[in-house]
């Protein structure tokens, strides 16, 4: 199985992050990738950039060392009705636009106000991919979660820097998620979530995961180039135009 595109990596821009976007676009060319999400961390998350930041992504090159950059956010729900950070107005000029729960942006809350917080967020027409589900620090409702992500079709996130030991290795909580991504049939998108250059690319722990529990090719977006670009075309048909 060979991906092709890592559609959450993050840059310096983010606070937390330690490369630039050409230092990650460079590796990913060197490991065979085609294209790249630019989805550092909205404006709620310390250390994150400020609005200006993404409102100037138009100088950003559409390719740098031969990979397509699709410059977007990994933006923060901020409240238990799904709330994003960024303003719609800068959520429309993303090409890709993720959407997680973080420590300090979101309140906090138990399984049925995370869960409806996160289900909430998925039903905004501005977001493409929600992002670590399976990850430890809010309990969901997985199943629930893997559910509407079919009936909406919104894909889950794999993530792979979920699964790294240095996070708590949340591997229990990402193998309820993918039985349940596998028991409705939902889209799945995997992502590395690297915060350095040499982590841009790497699903290892993502594709033992696939393969464990049966997760086929046909259901993870970043398999095919057309497959994603003609996601990403629905889903930017469902934004509101003003």
């Amino acid at each position: 199985m060979k991906i092709l595109a890592d559609l959450h990596t993050h840059t310096v821009g983010s606070g937390h992050a330690y490369s630039t976007l050409t230092e990650n676009a460079q590796n990913v060319a060197l490991k065979g990738l085609k294209i790249i999400g630019m989805t550092d961390h909205g404006p709620s998350m310390p250390g994150a950039p400020h609005l200006y930041y993404f409102g100037n992504f138009s100088i950003i090159p559409k390719k740098i060392h031969g990979v397509r950059i699709l410059r977007g956010v990994e933006a923060n729900i901020i409240s238990q009705e799904g709330e994003l950070a960024l303003p719609h107005r800068y959520l429309a000029m993303m090409e890709l636009v993720l959407v997680g729960l973080h420590v300090i942006c979101y309140p906090g809350g138990g399984i049925e106000e995370n869960t409806h917080a996160f289900i909430k967020a998925m039903k905004n027409p501005f977001t493409d991919i929600m992002a670590h589900p399976g990850r430890l620090e809010f309990p969901l409702d997985l199943e629930k979660i893997a559910y509407m992500s079919n009936k909406l079709n919104v894909p889950l996130e794999l993530n792979n820097s979920s699964l790294c030991p240095e996070k708590g290795a949340a591997w229990d909580n990402c193998r309820i998620l993918a039985k349940a991504i596998v028991k409705y049939g939902g889209l799945v998108s995997l992502g590395s979530d690297a915060h350095f250059w040499d982590r841009v690319g790497d699903f290892s722990n993502c594709l033992q995961l696939v393969q464990e529990s049966g997760i086929k090719e046909e259901q993870i977006l970043n398999t095919s180039l057309t497959k994603l670009e003609d996601y990403l075309k629905r889903r930017h048909e469902l934004r509101p135009t003003n």
